[in-house]
Parts: C-alpha cells; structure tokens; sequence
C-alpha cells in the first residue's frame, strides 16, 4: 500500500495551540499529517512549571531548547539544557524536567511514532477556549494521572519522604 502524503507548512503563529498543565503547546505537526511518523510540537515552559518524571511505553521523545533553560532528570542524573541543546529519550527511559528559571522556555518536542500528541490535547484545554486559570490544580493532576495510561505513558510518583516534608 501506498501512502501519498501531503507537504506540511506551518508559518510562525501556526498550528494548534493549548495549554497543557500550564505551558503552552502548540502543535506544528501530528500523526495525521505525517502517517503517524512522527508528531512536532513548540512548548513554552512557564517559569517554575515541571513535569514529573515519568517513562513513554510508546514513542521515543527529543527535545531542542530555542530559548531559556530547564533542568532534566534522567534517572539519578540532572542536566542543564540551555539554548542549542539536543536531547533525545528513547522509550522506557525515566525523564522529566523543570524550568527553573524566571524566563519563560521555549523548546521543540518530536515524539516517535506519533500519538503522545493526543494525551496531550486530551489533557488540555484549547488556546480558543477561555479558562479561567493556567495555574494547575489537583484536578488536573488527576486527569494527568487517570489519562496516562491510555497512552502508554507511566508517571513515577515522588519519594515517601519527600511527601512527608
């Protein structure tokens, strides 16, 4: 079988956006668009926001920092991501990252194959869409954590005894 796909172009301002947990993701390309190849997705990571660390079951995920830095977790290890870096976390890989900077941080996400872009709509709320807040509430959190799943998508909850401090 062959697949004829069409030519994708997103000018700046282009693409879908939402606000996920936060942060603004804004989709230049989706599994749709690339026969489930591969999904792009421009996040800007609000100052302080994170995401737990956690484990794709699914898809490989790659990161490329336009501006501002965040610190990733990959197992035991921290790195400082400033603007340039490349990072590339194949499936079943313990990941995570902060944004522990004032700056707001702007960065590139592939996923391989497609898919994780959906958990992400599906957790989100669309940019078109008036919200009251993009502060993140334990009912997100839920949602995130009911959500996971469906996508092959593992969160590793914190330690106990940071719990308890």
């Amino acid at each position: 079988m062959t697949v004829n796909q069409k030519e994708l172009l997103q000018q700046p301002g282009q693409g879908s956006s939402y606000w996920v947990l936060g942060d603004l993701y804004t989709f230049k390309a989706v599994g749709e668009e690339t026969g489930q190849a591969y999904a792009l997705i421009e996040i800007i990571i609000q100052p302080q926001s994170s995401t737990p660390p956690h484990v794709h079951s699914h898809e490989d995920e790659a990161f490329y920092i336009q501006e501002g830095e965040l610190e990733f977790q990959l197992h035991d290890q921290t790195i400082l991501a400033t603007p340039g870096t490349f990072l590339h976390f194949p499936k079943g890989q313990i990941h995570g990252f902060t944004n522990i900077g004032l700056e707001p941080v702007k960065l590139l996400c592939w996923v391989t194959p497609a898919g994780l872009e959906k958990f992400f709509m599906e957790i989100g709320v669309p940019v078109s869409e008036s919200i009251s807040s993009t502060t993140v509430s334990p009912a997100d959190m839920e949602k995130v954590l009911a959500t996971a799943p469906n996508y092959g998508l593992k969160i590793i909850p914190p330690p106990v005894e940071s719990l308890q401090g």
